[in-house]
């Protein structure tokens, strides 16, 4: 499979848990990584398809990379031109990007010509805040575009605009019915009265991304569509999962850094426990506590959807590498804590 190096940074950011106070700041560094940015790249960009992830990483400008940057009228604009003025505008709501970066367009750059593609990664923990994501979606777009023209001086060259991508990560409150799925929405030419010819590239600008995750543990079928994406993205939203290394392995190699492979002897089931329990009483008390606690989540998150208590014992053997003698202590433990 198709893999690129990766970073002690990465491999760190990807220790995020649901419950971790700083949960959005985590996740932005997270997205931030051009290893993992790569990976969600491949799937969802179709300039991209037929790159490698080591391909689409040098496609990437490393400096172009912004996060917390303003959505609003003027403002975007002159932040992405690096001018210090300020052109905000009166009653409008100020939202800001997650992460926004522009990358190489392979399609259309030439060997002196190189034409970009403006994209902005969201990493939304419910897929339900009070309003529709898509709305929210093509609203960061129309200012992805906007902001391509110049402010200050007023020029409005139409023909250089470059296409713009927004891709949305939700995690939460998905409905059962439609937990890890994906949807693109674009322009399209959807109608030609006469005899007209319209080149694609002049009017396919905005491509909306919505992916949503919602479940912890990902049964697709390898080969199907979004397998790969969907697979990864489930693996470092909730790593609390006994395949975590096995499944991240299959797209980033950090087989080649000893300094990974010590990192990875603490990757499961740390997170706010070792925080706060393992510094006061030792790095093997905070690893127990904290797949205790992972084994606890994955209980309650199984018994909330039904999953009979036969087929979590079964999980909880295959996931934890436990016997069916611990795993139904662990079920009665927890279980009659939260009954």
């Amino acid at each position: 499979m198709d893999k690129v190096k990766g970073s002690i940074e990465t491999l760190s950011g990807m220790q995020i848990t649901a419950n971790m106070e700083g949960l959005d700041a985590e996740c932005k560094l997270l997205l931030s990584s051009k290893e993992i940015l790569a990976v969600i790249l491949k799937e969802t960009i179709d300039e991209y398809k037929n790159y490698s992830h080591k391909e689409i990483m040098e496609f990437i400008e490393a400096n172009s990379i912004e996060s917390d940057k303003e959505v609003s009228p003027g403002r975007t604009n002159s932040q992405i031109s690096s001018d210090n003025g300020e052109f905000a505008l009166l009653n409008e709501k100020v939202s800001r990007f997650d992460i926004r970066f522009k990358a190489k367009n392979p399609i259309l750059s030439q060997e002196k010509i190189t034409i970009k593609l403006h994209i902005d990664v969201e990493g939304q923990k419910s897929y339900r805040p009070g309003y529709p994501v898509e709305k929210r979606g093509i609203y960061y777009l129309s200012r992805e575009l906007s902001s391509q023209l110049p402010l200050v001086t007023g020029e409005s060259n139409y023909s250089q605009l470059e296409k713009c991508y927004s891709i949305w990560i939700c995690l939460d409150d998905i409905p059962q019915d439609e937990c890890n799925s994906i949807s693109f929405y674009e322009m399209t030419n959807t109608k030609n009265i006469g005899n007209c010819v319209v080149l694609k590239e002049n009017y396919d600008l905005l491509t909306l991304v919505i992916i949503r995750l919602g479940k912890k543990e990902y049964n697709g079928k390898k080969g199907s569509d979004g397998f790969d994406l969907l697979r990864f993205l489930n693996a470092i939203m909730y790593p609390h999962k006994t395949d975590f290394m096995e499944v991240v392995s299959d797209y980033i190699d950090f087989s080649q850094n000893d300094q990974l492979r010590q990192e990875v002897k603490h990757m499961l089931g740390i997170g706010q426990i070792i925080l706060e329990d393992g510094i006061e009483r030792g790095i093997e008390r905070g690893i127990e506590r904290g797949i205790e606690c992972g084994i606890e989540a994955f209980i309650l998150d199984n018994e909330e959807e039904g999953i009979p208590r036969y087929r979590i014992i079964e999980k909880l053997q295959r996931r934890f590498n436990l016997s069916e003698e611990e795993a139904k202590d662990y079920y009665k433990k927890f279980m009659k804590v939260n009954p």
